[in-house]
Parts: C-alpha cells; sequence; structure tokens
C-alpha cells in the first residue's frame, strides 16, 4: 500500500534522517565551588614571591597516592589567603572520601604544608579553613630534634589520618639502621641521610597476615618509603614528613 506524499510526512521524514545523523551532544559540566581560607600560627610574614597551593583529593584509597580531583593557586602575600577552587561535580562519586590540602611554597622550597584532614562532602560542613604547619628549612639553625633520626609512629598516609587502633612504628638510627613495625609485621633496611634529602634502601619484612585494614596500611607505608626522597620537620607540631622528589608529602609520622 503506497501512503500519500504529503508535506506532514516528508517533514517527519526530515527530522528522523537528522537525528539519526546528529552526534548525541554530552552531558553538561556540573560546576561547582569551593572556597576558603589558609592560614598558620606563626606572625610571620611570606616571602615577595611566595604561592599558596589548594587541592581536591580524592582520598578514598588507602594503600594508593590520592588523586588531584581540582587544583588553585594564590598568589599575594596576604594572610589568611583567600581561595576559591572551582571544579565538575560529576567526578565526586557518593561512596568516596575526599579532603582538602594545602601548602605554601617559595619558589621550589616548601615553607608550609597541611598536617591535619580537611574532610569535605561529609554530610555535614565542609571543612576549608586550612591551618598549615611551618616546616624546617636549610637556612634554619641545626638542632638535635631537626632531624629524622628517632622513633617514630605513622599519623597520616598522604592526606589521610591512620586510625588510632592501627600501629605503624618506625625507628631511624643515627647510623642509618632503620627498624619497625608495619602494623602486622617487623622490617628492617637502612636510610641514606644527607641534608634534606633521604632515601630508604629496600626494606625487608617479616610475611604474617593479619586483617585487610592494618595489611592496606601496612602495604601503603612500606610501598611510600620507597618513594621517599626529601625530609621536613614541622616546627611547632613536630611531625616528620616524608616527601617525593616534587615535594609531594608521602606520609607524616609523629616522635614517639
Amino acid at each position: 500500500m503506497r501512503f500519500p506524499d504529503s508535506p506532514i510526512s516528508r517533514r517527519a521524514l526530515a527530522g528522523l534522517l537528522l537525528a539519526a545523523t546528529v552526534p548525541a551532544t554530552p552531558a553538561l559540566a556540573a560546576p561547582r565551588t569551593l572556597r576558603g581560607t589558609v592560614t598558620y600560627r606563626e606572625r610571620m610574614a611570606l616571602p615577595p614571591g611566595a604561592v599558596v597551593e589548594v587541592r581536591l583529593l580524592d582520598v578514598s584509597l588507602a594503600d594508593a597516592p590520592a588523586r588531584t580531583i581540582a587544583e588553585t593557586r594564590v598568589y599575594g602575600r596576604r594572610i589568611p589567603a583567600q581561595w576559591i577552587l572551582r571544579f565538575d561535580s560529576r567526578q565526586i562519586e557518593p561512596r568516596h572520601s575526599y579532603a582538602l590540602q594545602a601548602r605554601i611554597l617559595d619558589g621550589d622550597r616548601l615553607l608550609f604544608i597541611t598536617t591535619e584532614r580537611h574532610s569535605v562532602f561529609t554530610g555535614g560542613r565542609d571543612d576549608t579553613a586550612i591551618r598549615v604547619q611551618r616546616v624546617a628549612g636549610p637556612d634554619q639553625p641545626s638542632t638535635p630534634a631537626a632531624s629524622p633520626v628517632g622513633s617514630w609512629r605513622l599519623s597520616s598516609l598522604g592526606s589521610t589520618q591512620v586510625p588510632v587502633s592501627i600501629t605503624t612504628t618506625m625507628d631511624i638510627a643515627a647510623d642509618g639502621k632503620v627498624s619497625g613495625r608495619g602494623g602486622c609485621n617487623g622490617f628492617g633496611g637502612s636510610a641514606t641521610i644527607t641534608g634534606g634529602a633521604i632515601r630508604f634502601s629496600r626494606i625487608v619484612s617479616t610475611m604474617m597476615a593479619c586483617a585487610p585494614d592494618v595489611m592496606s596500611q601496612e602495604r601503603g607505608f612500606l610501598e611510600g618509603l620507597a618513594k621517599v626522597r626529601r625530609w621536613e620537620l614541622h616546627r611547632g607540631s613536630g611531625l616528620l614528613a616524608l616527601l617525593d622528589g616534587r615535594g609531594r608529602p608521602l606520609m607524616t609520622l609523629a616522635r614517639q
């Protein structure tokens, strides 16, 4: 049977053909912003070239590096530093954990860094007022305390605070010998320390099995040691920060 050729049928057919040839339009971005401040306790001015960096991180995996969702920089010497972070809300997964990390740099030199977790998207008020801690630098007087030598307890991996129920410890002796417990297994090795640089040898540990969360923290700690290239001691808090070659914090430890 043949249908009559009408303007309506021709327009309908043209519409169908056009829909078939035009590619699907991707979903529109869903922009979102976080606002806050970065400050510190010390009564001191920043150098003229100082830069404040704030990052939004996915910190869901304790045994893997945090993933950067968005980053912003603030130039200038004014403290508190007002920051605005813009990101795509489609990148935020409901079951993931997110936190803010801040640091202040003068060129390649790290001046301040976060030592506490600043959680966001937890259902309550976002923790966007960030206080950073000053780190020791090569221009500061050398004292017995300004050294990675000593007994330490793991405080955070990346920007994630470790639970107090899982104890990870490390002893760094004056001769460079390293020993401790990852949470389940004992380990040993050595460290070479030259000024602000530090490298750990291959770490050897026992092979016991423990609860999954304990093993996850232990694995993240030992794998992190292999990436460490620098150390910084936070003035005031006394926390030891172990950093990678680009100055990014891999972990922090508190003196025992």
